[in-house]
C-alpha cells in the first residue's frame, strides 16, 4: 500500500466526518483522509478519525460502464467471506447514497502489513520470497474452497460455461473501445479461445477475478497473507481461471506489470509456476489441471482490461496518473497470447 501526501479530495471532508461520527459507535476526533495510490480503479484513501483506522474506497466520477466499479459487489463478498478463513478486511459500512461524496461508498478496517508490487519481492531474503509465494497459493486454494452458497453468495454470478461467458464479454467490451483497433490481435485470440475453451465440468467457485500478488497484503512481519484487496472483479466462476491469471506473473516481464519472467527465480528463491501450481492443487483437490488455454484466456481478459483503463485516462476519468502508458501493456499481452498460440497452445 502506497500512501501519498495528503491533497484535496472532489468532496467534502468536513461533512463525511460529521456523517461517520453520527454512524459509527463512540466516533469522535478530527477527520484526516490521505489517497493510498497504486491501483487504476476505484478512488481509495487512508481515513484516520481520531484513533480509529480505516480505508475508505468509493467508485471514480464521471459516466461509468453499467458492470464497472461495483464496490457494492466489493463490499458484500468480503462481507460474506469474514469468518470463512479467507483474509479480507472487515466492512464497517456500505452507504448507497452518492448525495455524500458524489459516489457510493464503503469503509472497511485498515489491516497492517505489506504490498509488494514488484513480484521480485525486494528487501526479503530467498527463502521468504518462496514462503510468500506458497502462502499466495494456499490463500488462493482457501477462497476456492469456500462454498458459495453456504455464505449468501449463490446468487453472485451465473453458474456454469464460466469461460465461454467471460469470453463474450471481454469480447464486447473490446470491440466496444475506441481504441480497439490498436489491438489488432484480440480479435484472433478471441476467434481462437471460441474454438479451444475447455467444456464446462460444472465447477462454481468464488472467484478474485485479479487476484495476484499485489492485491495481497502480507504480514508486517512474517509471510503470510493477512488480507486480499480489490474486489470488484469477484464474480462466480471457475477456480482455473483464477489460478491461470495469477500464473501471469511468470509470463510477464518486470516492465509488464512487474512480472517475474527473464529473471533468475532459484536464486531469488522464487517457486517455479510449476512448483506453484502443484502447491495450489494440493490444496485444492479436484480442481483440475491448468492448460494452456487457461493462460491463453487470462492474458486476453488482462489486454482487454488494460485497453479500458487506457480509454478511461484519455478521458480524464482514470484514477492513476500513469494510466495512458497501458496501451503498451495491452498489446504485450495480446502479442503474449498469440505466442502461446502459434506455439501450440491447443488443449491437451
Amino acid at each position: 500500500m502506497e500512501i501519498t501526501a495528503p491533497s484535496a479530495p472532489p468532496f467534502d471532508i468536513d461533512r463525511l466526518g460529521a456523517f461517520l461520527r453520527r454512524t459509527l459507535p463512540d466516533a469522535a476526533g478530527p477527520l484526516r483522509l490521505t489517497p493510498i495510490v497504486g491501483g487504476q480503479s476505484n478512488p481509495t484513501y487512508a481515513l484516520d478519525l481520531g484513533a480509529d483506522r480505516y480505508v475508505l474506497r468509493k467508485q471514480p466520477e464521471g459516466t461509468l460502464l453499467p458492470s464497472a466499479h461495483r464496490i457494492d459487489r466489493e463490499a458484500r463478498v468480503m462481507q460474506a467471506l469474514g469468518g470463512t478463513g479467507v483474509p479480507v478486511p472487515k466492512i464497517v459500512l456500505f452507504h448507497d447514497d452518492p448525495d455524500l461524496l458524489g459516489t457510493p461508498f464503503y469503509l472497511m478496517e485498515r489491516v497492517e502489513g505489506r504490498v509488494f508490487h514488484d513480484g521480485a519481492l525486494p528487501g526479503l531474503v530467498p527463502a521468504e520470497r518462496r514462503a510468500v509465494y506458497l502462502a499466495m497459493a494456499e490463500t488462493l486454494a482457501r477462497l476456492h474452497a469456500v462454498v458459495p452458497d453456504a455464505v449468501g453468495l449463490g446468487d453472485f454470478g451465473r453458474p456454469g460455461d464460466y469461460f465461454a461467458r467471460q469470453t463474450e464479454r471481454w469480447a464486447r467490451q473490446w470491440r466496444a473501445s475506441p481504441a480497439a483497433d490498436t489491438v489488432p490481435g484480440l480479435g484472433r485470440i478471441a476467434d481462437w479461445l471460441g474454438d479451444n475453451l475447455p467444456a464446462d465440468d460444472g465447477r462454481n467457485a468464488v472467484v478474485h477475478g485479479d487476484f495476484r500478488l499485489g492485491n495481497l497484503m502480507i504480514h508486517p512481519g512474517e509471510p503470510r497473507v493477512v488480507a486480499v484487496l480489490d474486489w470488484e472483479l469477484s464474480t462466480l466462476g471457475h477456480p482455473l481461471a483464477d489460478l491461470g491469471f495469477c500464473c501471469l506473473a511468470w509470463h510477464l516481464t518486470p516492465d509488464e506489470y512487474r512480472g517475474i519472467a527473464g529473471l533468475d527465480q532459484a536464486a531469488l528463491g522464487l517457486p517455479s509456476q510449476a512448483e506453484f501450481v502443484a502447491h495450489y492443487l494440493s490444496h485444492a483437490p479436484g480442481v483440475g489441471l491448468l492448460e494452456p488455454v487457461h493462460l491463453v484466456f487470462a492474458l486476453f481478459r488482462f489486454a482487454v482490461i488494460f485497453l479500458g483503463i487506457a480509454d478511461r485516462a484519455r478521458a480524464g476519468t482514470a484514477t492513476a496518473g500513469n494510466a495512458g502508458e497501458v496501451g503498451r501493456l495491452a498489446r504485450n499481452c495480446a502479442d503474449h497470447a498469440l505466442e502461446m498460440i502459434v506455439a501450440g497452445g491447443t488443449r491437451s
